[in-house]
C-alpha cells in the first residue's frame, strides 16, 4: 500500500465531533469519506440541531433503500462548560431528580441565588455578569428532554458530559464583539471572548454529570466523557455509581466449590480460565432492573497520564471504558510522547479515533486519517489491520 492509499472502504468512524456548531458545513457530510460521525450535543443551542441533522441524513423509519446507511449517531447531553446553566431542582432521597418543573417566574427569581451558589469566586456583586447569564434550566427538564430524544433514536448516545476543573466562563459580550460575530456559528460557545474569573464549582458539575450518567444507565446508552484536570474526580464519580455492581471473579477453587454445590458449571464459567468473570445480577447490561451507570464509556481525547488508565481498566468495573484520540489535542506539541505511552498500554479493542472538529468536510476527513495513521504507527499495526480494529472498536462501543 502506498503512502497515499488509505482504506476508507473498511469504515472510518469519528467517535466525537461537533459539526452542528457550524451548520453551513452539514451539507458536506454526504460527500465525506468518513462512514459515520458521532455528533455531540453540549448545550441548549445545539440539542435540536443534532436531532435535526440525524433526521435529515439518516435512513428514516419505513424507508427500505438498502443502499442507504446512517451517517450520524446523535448524542444528547450537557457539557460541564455549561453546567452552571442548570438548576438542581427537587432531588428525592435517592438522588433522582423529580419531574416537578419549576415555573418560569420562580426560575427568574432564583437566578441570582443559583449563580451565586454554583460559581466561584463570589459573583453576587458583579451585576453586569449576572444580568448577562441566562435564566437557568431545571435539571429535571434537562433529563426529561434528553430521555425523549434518546427514545427517538435507539442508537443515540449521551454526550458530551463530564467534569472540567480548569475552564473559566467567558465574559459578557461587548458591543464590538457582537457587531463582529460570525453569524454562521451556532450561538452559545465562547467565540473568542475574553475569559471571566468565574468557574463552575466541581460539586455542581458532579451533580449534573451524575444525573446524566444515571439516565445513561436507565436507558442503557453509552456516554462520551469530557475530563480536563479531573480524571480522579471522574473516576470517583463513576466508582460511586458502580459500587455494589462490580464484576465478580471466582478463583478455580471457588468455582469447583460452586460446581460441587450446584452439580454443574454455569455457562458464564470456564473451568479452563480461573479469571473468567461472573457479573452480579444488577451489573448485566441486559438486566431488567436499571443500573445507575452506562454500559460503555468513552474518555474523549484522553490527555491524562498513564496511571489513571489502570483504574479505569480494572476488570471489576461494570462499565467498559474506551479511550478516543484526536490529532488536534493528542498528537500536537508536548503531549505526543505522553499519549503514545497511553496508547501502547491500552488493550487494542478499547481505542477509538475522533476529530473533535466543529466543521464537517474534507478537514474532518483529513484529521481522521491522520490520527488513524498515528495510532497504527504507535501500536505497530499494519494500516489495514489497524483501521479494521478501530472500526470494530467503534461498532462495539456504540452498539455493544
Amino acid at each position: 500500500m502506498s503512502n497515499n492509499d488509505f482504506p476508507w472502504e473498511i469504515g472510518i468512524h469519528d467517535a466525537h465531533c461537533h459539526p452542528t456548531d457550524t451548520m453551513a458545513s452539514i451539507a458536506s457530510i454526504p460527500h465525506m469519506k468518513a462512514s459515520t460521525l458521532t455528533i455531540m450535543g453540549t448545550r441548549g443551542e445545539d440539542q435540536d440541531l443534532v436531532q435535526q441533522t440525524a433526521q435529515s441524513l439518516n435512513v428514516q423509519p419505513g424507508q427500505n433503500d438498502s443502499s442507504k446507511r446512517d451517517r450520524i449517531v446523535p448524542c444528547f447531553g450537557w457539557h460541564p462548560w455549561f453546567s452552571h446553566q442548570i438548576l438542581i431542582d427537587s432531588p428525592d432521597s435517592t438522588g433522582t431528580i423529580s419531574q416537578d418543573i419549576t415555573s418560569d417566574a420562580e426560575l427568574v427569581s432564583r437566578k441570582n441565588t443559583h449563580y451565586t451558589a454554583v460559581l466561584a469566586p463570589a459573583v453576587a456583586q458583579d451585576t453586569e455578569f449576572l444580568n448577562f447569564l441566562p435564566t437557568p434550566k431545571p435539571l429535571s427538564q434537562l433529563i426529561a428532554e434528553t430521555r425523549e430524544r434518546l427514545e427517538l433514536f435507539p442508537n443515540a448516545l449521551i454526550g458530551e458530559i463530564g467534569l472540567d476543573k480548569s475552564f473559566r466562563l467567558p465574559g459578557a459580550w461587548t458591543s464590538e464583539e457582537l457587531e463582529g460575530r460570525d453569524e454562521q456559528i451556532t450561538p452559545g460557545s465562547r467565540e473568542g471572548r475574553k475569559l471571566s474569573p468565574y468557574r463552575v464549582k466541581i460539586e455542581h458539575q458532579r451533580a449534573i454529570f451524575k444525573a446524566q450518567l444515571r439516565l445513561a444507565g436507565e436507558m442503557q446508552r453509552p456516554v462520551s466523557v469530557h475530563s480536563v484536570q479531573a480524571h480522579g474526580a471522574v473516576f470517583d464519580t463513576l466508582k460511586e455509581l458502580w459500587t455494589g455492581h462490580e464484576k465478580v471473579f471466582l478463583s478455580r477453587r471457588e468455582r469447583e466449590r460452586r460446581q460441587d454445590a450446584d452439580g454443574a458449571i454455569s455457562e458464564d464459567e470456564d473451568e479452563d480460565d480461573p479469571g473468567q468473570s461472573n457479573l452480579s445480577k444488577n451489573a448485566s447490561s441486559k438486566c431488567s432492573t436499571p443500573v445507575p451507570f452506562p454500559p460503555r464509556i468513552c474518555m474523549h481525547s484522553y490527555a491524562g497520564p498513564v496511571e489513571p488508565i489502570r483504574q479505569f481498566m480494572d476488570k471489576k468495573n461494570p462499565s467498559d471504558v474506551y479511550f478516543s484520540f484526536s490529532s488536534l489535542i493528542n498528537f500536537s506539541g508536548v503531549g505526543s510522547r505522553k499519549v503514545s505511552d497511553v496508547i501502547k498500554l491500552l488493550p487494542e479493542d478499547r481505542i477509538l479515533i475522533e476529530s473533535d472538529l466543529h466543521t464537517a468536510g474534507p478537514q474532518m476527513d483529513g484529521l481522521l486519517e491522520d490520527v488513524a495513521r498515528q495510532i497504527c504507527e504507535v501500536r505497530g499495526w499494519e494500516l489495514r489491520k489497524g483501521v479494521q480494529q478501530l472500526a470494530d472498536n467503534w461498532n462495539q462501543f456504540v452498539f455493544g
